[in-house]
């Protein structure tokens, strides 16, 4: 692996760092006072949308999109991307400043890659421009959404429409005042191989038979504007042309979803670990307790040191399983995806939680980022399949492949 950035990539690095100094940190105040204000409730921050003109006019728009998607794509590849959405995930609302947050970057490849002419006319080309905001609708109540062939809402035909019926939960920007699409997967077969049965369509949030049936909290938070929420659909009537692919595509098309996803949440985690690190260095010269800095004490630069080469060696993970992601495909990565998801978002809420430590009670207030940072990944480590769930496919594959090998 060449581990040198390319011309390209050192300067989308030096504006993206330039525009972070100028615009982002220095929101980053104004931000949480307006999405923790309770009267500002599912309602965007004001300074979103001057922020998204400025990125565009800079060329720091939809980075996220693989190369392989032609028009639609900036031309990056994975291992490319990775540095980029690192200096993002310090500030992790900053993303959808650049048009490369989640769901939204998940659901324009689905509609890159799956969607039909019509489809990326009408749905595509507005997420493209940052104009709309979109939600992934897959996880379920009362099933282990972990595994995608345990969904049970039912999406079956009837005449020129699917009828939609069944709940979800844990939908993250369906209550975004500006989200307007929603990708759902359920069942359209209830019979034949399980990983044939599902299928994905499109569903305007407005649509008759929707309700809301609650918010939910992460930690405490609403997480407004973004936030999530649990869903029940009732005789839901979408148009048959709103069938994302055809019928019992649906887990085929998850899978191409979330291996790319998983791998940007890594990105970013490793950007909030950094910064983290960083901020618990600064403390450290700058505290002094029991008579000396907290600079000089030998468990505190013990714990500098610690994170510091664990960042290191995740940073290395990610960039190895976005390098293979390029050269030979998610499914042939899916190893190196599986590890990094597993390993990221713990380093991460390993060294925000000693970064806590080294602050005292100021640690876990909100007087700093670090507090979110833990708590953001600790949600991660759920978010996308749980560790266990990771570590147990990782496990079952590379037994049966040193099996296989016969090596002595």
């Amino acid at each position: 692996m060449n581990f040198e950035h390319s011309e390209k990539v050192k300067r989308l690095l030096a504006d993206l760092e330039a525009f972070m100094d100028e615009h982002i940190y220095p929101a980053e105040q104004a931000y949480y006072d307006f999405v923790h204000d309770p009267a500002n409730l599912w309602k965007e921050w004001p300074g979103m949308e001057p922020l998204k003109a400025k990125a565009r006019a800079r060329g720091l728009w939809n980075l996220f999109l693989p190369h392989e998607y032609g028009a639609f794509s900036p031309g990056l590849t994975n291992l490319e991307y990775a540095p980029l959405a690192e200096v993002m995930g310090r500030v992790p609302w900053s993303s959808q400043v650049f048009n490369c947050s989640a769901p939204d970057t998940g659901n324009m490849e689905v509609l890159a890659k799956f969607g039909s002419p019509a489809q990326q006319e009408t749905w595509l080309k507005p997420l493209l421009e940052g104009d709309i905001r979109s939600a992934y609708v897959m996880t379920e109540p009362q099933v282990a959404s972990s595994d995608a062939t345990n969904l049970e809402l039912s999406i079956l035909p009837d005449g020129d429409h699917y009828v939609i019926n069944g709940r979800k939960w844990w939908i993250s920007n369906a209550m975004h005042p500006r989200c307007k699409i929603w990708i759902v997967m359920g069942k359209s077969r209830f019979d034949g191989p399980r990983h044939t049965q599902h299928s994905q369509i499109l569903v305007e949030p407005d649509t008759p038979g929707i309700t809301i049936v609650r918010h939910l909290t992460v930690f405490g938070s609403m997480n407004s504007p973004g936030g999530e929420c649990e869903l029940r659909f009732d005789n839901v009537r979408v148009p048959k042309e709103n069938l994302i692919l055809g019928e019992g595509r649906g887990f085929e098309i998850a899978q191409g979803r979330l291996g790319p996803g998983r791998i940007h949440h890594c990105m970013r985690s490793i950007g909030q670990a950094q910064r983290a690190l960083e901020i618990m260095a600064r403390r450290a010269e700058n505290r002094v307790a029991f008579g000396k800095k907290l600079a000089d004490q030998s468990s505190i630069r013990q714990d500098v040191a610690r994170s510091f080469c664990e960042i290191e060696m995740a940073r290395l993970l990610t960039l190895k399983a976005a390098d293979a992601m390029d050269r030979v495909g998610n499914r042939v990565a899916k190893d190196l995806i599986a590890a990094i998801k597993v390993i990221a978002p713990q380093m991460a809420q390993t060294v925000a939680d000693r970064a806590i430590q080294v602050h005292g009670g100021m640690g876990v207030s909100d007087d700093t980022p670090i507090a979110y940072f833990f708590t953001l990944n600790r949600y991660l480590r759920i978010a996308d399949g749980p560790d266990e769930v990771h570590m147990s496919q990782l496990g079952k594959q590379k037994i049966a492949e040193y099996v296989a090998s016969n090596a002595r």
